[in-house]
């Protein structure tokens, strides 16, 4: 009696390994501030994002853009991989291929004269 049970168990379990994805996007979060080091509270900004393969120094196998407004602490909510496309897909994307970094550029008068705020390595 228990062993159908079992394999109908272990078959459901497989299906559902088998349909697993990995997500469409990740959370990102920030406190934008301007050249001064002041927050720029309440403020349109924009911001490019790229996801960047191998080192700091690797080629962008996806970017996006963003324009966001800080609120009255100057921080920012946003998901990486909803964002407008620059180039690349993000479901294109194998995780588990190589080290992958995340560029971001900002644009604090919310324009696309952007400057590279940071890139760090993306580590699960």
């Amino acid at each position: 009696m228990k062993f159908p049970a079992i394999l109908i168990t272990g078959m459901l379990l497989a299906i559902n390994i088998a349909f697993a994805q990995s997500p469409q996007s990740f959370k990102y979060q920030a406190v934008a501030r301007d050249s001064t080091g002041t927050v720029l509270s309440n403020t349109a900004i924009s911001l490019r994002i790229s996801i960047i393969k191998g080192s700091v120094y690797g080629s962008a196998v996806y970017a996006e853009s963003h324009n966001v407004t800080t609120n009255s602490l100057g921080l920012i909510n946003l998901e990486i991989g909803t964002g407008n496309i620059v180039t690349g897909s993000f479901s294109n994307i194998d995780w588990g291929a190589d080290k992958y970094f995340v560029k971001v550029e900002m644009d604090a008068t919310g324009g696309n004269n952007y400057i590279t705020m940071g890139i760090s390595q993306l580590l699960s």
